[in-house]
């Protein structure tokens, strides 16, 4: 194979050697070089092939040294399962992902960020409220075009919420004039923060690249994860990594529908299931693509022709189940709504209704499933039913709210921390907790033998004093969390004021109940 190299405008350094000294001639025009250099074909095709090696190969970020990457490092090598798992759960949206990236001229490395932000776990949600692969919450969603409703969480839409955060990424990174890592660590904690360390530093004459700024430990362990993880893609054999290898060519292609479609329609138009449907495009919330205008759905390439031909060969109408419904004495459109998970919106606009008011004896048209609600497993509300059903270590409890209830005296009176409670019911914490809705919370593990005898034998106080050392990526919250006690006691038993962030390494004092604690 043939590459051209281009020359440099450049001088070359005096040569001393016996007296004699090289002339030295400037080069006032860009030469190109042709050089040979033997490459197997077979070996460019391979690499090329496989999608991570074509994202490795093209790396421009990096640390000062691996110093920089240790822990992170170290905690990947640790736990050599976390990154098979990982790359598995990405191959779906890999290619689109880093084509996005490639397009908008990001570092390729961007297309990995998920893997910090969410494990390529399309449903995750934080305690935070961050939703979906790039982990937006509300407003920034709200900001950068994510639509959230009823039907439809922009926020979890992998083409969407992928072209969000390029936008919103690029927009960093001309804030923090073309700094990528200060424009990665203003993703995680906010632009306004990484500004204040930068002009604090200012100040204090130092230096503001992102490694000397004084920022959250979690942001300090953010873009260190990333390069770590890029750093590992690129060589996982010399670090006992395993990942899944990804073709480097297109799997999904985007269909705009221009009107409400049953997801058990897509299902039988393309011979895929409903699940997969649901992990292609998580941004469903309910069991039909959203009502009112069109809508962009991802399938695999080798299932659009098929979808389309069924598309031409059908109605409108057949694209949704319609039932004529006679209402009923009491029956409003909120329960009617409820009652065939559609939406009060979309029976007025279906019906014609300019207001809410409904008469007993009157027919509505209302849209309805096809299927039986279990077969949409993947839907909110199923998925809602699986947080109510799901077993975990401790003492279950499904709580209706009630009037005058709030997350932090729910927080107080099941001895648990709300991040904890937003984190299992995918709550926000700004929104105020709707009553009668019902909300599973878990209470602390508590030792079924309540005879001391074995604690006291090994000279272990009820109340246990326990030194923690502080560790990348903790914060008050997480380490609250993790023993069982609340932020404002950590921080009475450490005399900490105000909002200052932890340091790695900082010891903190924590007490301890024996028989209630959480620790691990």
């Amino acid at each position: 194979m043939l590459f051209t190299l281009s020359a440099c405008e450049s001088a070359t350094e005096p040569t001393l050697n016996s007296k004699k000294v090289a002339t030295v001639i400037p080069v006032k025009t860009p030469v190109k070089v042709k050089v040979k250099v033997k490459v197997k074909a077979a070996e460019v095709i391979a690499v090329e092939k496989d999608l991570w090696r074509y994202i490795s190969n093209r790396h421009s970020l990096s640390a000062p040294s691996d110093k920089n990457l240790f822990w992170h490092i170290d905690w990947f090598k640790k736990n050599p399962d976390y990154l098979t798992r990982v790359t598995k759960r990405a191959e779906p949206y890999l290619y689109l992902i880093t084509k996005e990236v490639e397009k908008a001229g990001l570092p390729i490395e961007i297309a990995l960020l998920p893997i910090v932000e969410s494990a390529y776990y399309p449903f995750s949600y934080s305690h935070g409220t961050a939703s979906g692969l790039w982990q937006f919450i509300p407003s920034t969603g709200k900001l950068y075009g994510l639509k959230d409703n009823w039907w439809y969480d922009g926020r979890r839409d992998v083409l969407a919420s992928t072209r969000a955060a390029v936008r919103y990424l690029t927009n960093l990174n001309k804030l923090f004039k073309g700094d990528w890592l200060l424009a990665i660590a203003a993703y995680n904690s906010g632009p306004g923060r990484v500004q204040k360390a930068v002009r604090k530093n200012k100040r204090a004459g130092k230096k503001t690249d992102f490694w000397h700024l004084d920022l959250p430990a979690e942001t300090r362990g953010y873009v260190p994860r990333l390069l770590a993880v890029a750093k590992l893609i690129k060589n996982p054999k010399a670090y006992g990594q395993s990942i899944t290898f990804v073709e480097n060519k297109p799997q999904l292609d985007s269909v705009v529908l221009d009107s409400q479609f049953d997801l058990a329609l897509i299902s039988d138009w393309t011979d895929l299931s409903l699940d997969e449907i649901y992990s292609l495009n998580p941004g469903l919330k309910r069991w039909a693509t959203p009502s009112g205008g069109a809508h962009t759905i991802l399938l695999p390439i080798d299932k659009i022709d098929k979808f389309k031909d069924n598309l031409k060969n059908s109605s409108v109408d057949s694209r949704v189940k319609w039932l004529r419904y006679k209402v009923g004495k009491g029956d409003s459109l909120s329960y009617i709504a409820h009652k065939f998970k559609t939406t009060i919106d979309q029976i007025k606009s279906v019906n014609n209704l300019d207001t809410s008011l409904i008469k007993v004896g009157e027919h509505l048209i209302v849209p309805v499933a096809q299927k039986d609600s279990s077969h949409y497993s993947l839907s909110e509300d199923q998925r809602e039913q699986q947080r109510m059903n799901s077993k975990k270590r401790g003492t279950k409890v499904i709580y209706k709210i009630s009037p005058g209830d709030s997350l932090w005296k729910l927080a107080k009176k099941y001895n648990t921390s709300i991040d904890n409670i937003i984190k299992w019911n995918h709550l926000s914490r700004t929104k105020p907790l709707k009553v009668g809705k019902k909300l599973v919370i878990w209470k602390p593990y508590v030792a079924k033998n309540k005879n001391l005898s074995n604690i006291t034998n090994v000279g272990i106080n009820i109340d246990r004093k326990v030194s923690y050392k502080v560790k990348n990526g903790d914060n008050l919250s997480t380490i609250a969390s993790k023993f069982g006690v609340s932020v404002k006691d950590i921080k009475n038993w450490n005399n900490i004021k105000g909002n200052k962030p932890l340091q790695i390494g900082q010891k903190l004092k924590i007490i301890v109940n024996v028989v209630n604690s959480k620790m691990k």
